[in-house]
């Protein structure tokens, strides 16, 4: 059995914080001037400077959904690593990869 993540925790335990939450974050998406594909990607790419691993291949999926190209999720990643360095992405490369090619 897995563990809940962080979101099933916070909405079982604090569901007005959960709420407050993803409504930012949907008036974020909605208020940002990106698309869709174009909001995912530079998610995605702030996330592997985080080493965000399960937040990258999450948003991978989005963004595939979203219609970015195995390319362009690959890049998204790599140009993070222009600021963070090698150790910053390492994991998050082969994440994004195997959850683009299994969404």
């Amino acid at each position: 059995m897995s563990a809940p993540n962080f979101f099933q925790i916070l909405s079982e335990e604090t569901p007005s914080i959960s709420k407050a939450f993803f409504d930012l974050v949907g008036s974020i998406q909605k208020d940002a001037g990106l698309d869709e594909k174009t909001f995912q990607l530079v998610y995605i790419g702030i996330q592997a400077t985080n080493g965000a691993v399960a937040s990258v291949a999450a948003h991978t999926g989005m963004a595939k959904a979203a219609g970015a190209t195995r390319e362009e999720v690959r890049g998204a990643v790599l140009v993070s690593m222009m600021t963070t360095g090698v150790n910053g992405i390492a994991a998050c490369l082969s994440a994004a990869l195997e959850a683009y090619d299994n969404a």
